[in-house]
């Protein structure tokens, strides 16, 4: 009976990454296809990835991409450790209620997050373009860094902290001397997914962006509305080969954490 039950829970993994991975698979294979047709293979080529290399668009939208990611990570990575830190601190019945509300960006659906700060950034007259961008980023990344600082809070004795203040050491100081070393891989992995999941993003961006400010998820989009092609394919497997990247060094820090 547990033999039977282990290789009905080995197929039905199986069967989950088969069906999560086999269309990854499939772009990134016809991303190296001869012919324009993403249905029909007629042989192996690099020439998609060339004209990709020169589509001046394309790569004006990963600039765009790049620096929004970079901005909003590097803020939500400021926001986020702070935020950790001082909840680490403070003792108030209140703490849970306010861990929970600090998680709750990326709890709600995207199109509402979107919805939501398109009418408030309407509201304060703010311009559309790369500002509305990087806050809105920001707001939903800060729970992915606050998240990780907090579990890497969890295994750091504060006797250090404390011991450093009996010796002299302001409380900026001993932060910088003690905590912040200590809690880093935390920090690096959780600005990592944060990159990451602000460079994937395309629904709240959509919201927010202005008519000359377009990130690389929102080209991708606006593309696909006139067929498939092999350059795009292409791009999705820089894109995926970059996230996979991205998120396995984050995974990797994360480890280095528990242990």
């Amino acid at each position: 009976m547990k033999k039977r039950t282990i290789r009905l829970s080995a197929v039905y993994q199986a069967l989950l990454l088969l069906f999560m991975y086999l269309p990854i698979c499939v772009v990134v294979v016809y991303s190296f296809n001869v012919s324009r047709n993403t249905t029909v293979w007629t042989g192996w080529t690099l020439d998609w990835y060339r004209k990709l290399a020169g589509n001046r668009s394309l790569l004006e939208a990963l600039k765009n991409s790049l620096i929004l990611a970079s901005l909003s990570s590097g803020a939500a990575g400021i926001i986020g450790t702070l935020g950790a830190v001082g909840m680490a601190r403070i003792e108030w019945k209140t703490k849970g209620a306010i861990e929970y509300i600090s998680t709750i960006p990326i709890m709600i659906p995207e199109i509402i997050l979107g919805m939501v700060f398109m009418a408030f950034f309407a509201m304060l007259s703010l311009p559309f373009g790369m500002v509305t961008l990087v806050l809105g980023h920001t707001t939903f990344c800060v729970p992915y860094v606050f998240m990780m600082v907090k579990s890497g809070l969890v295994g750091i004795d504060k006797s250090l902290g404390e011991a450093a203040k009996d010796l002299g050491a302001s409380e900026i100081r001993a932060f910088f001397d003690i905590t912040l070393p200590l809690i880093l891989p935390a920090v690096i992995s959780g600005m990592l997914l944060a990159f990451a999941m602000s460079l994937d993003d395309v629904v709240i961006s959509i919201f927010v962006t202005g008519a000359r400010t377009n990130t690389l998820p929102i080209r991708i989009y606006t593309q696909l509305k006139s067929g498939v092609t092999p350059e795009i394919n292409a791009l999705c497997t820089v894109m995926l080969a970059v996230t996979f990247l991205l998120v396995g060094l984050s995974r990797f820090l994360g480890n280095k954490i528990s242990r």
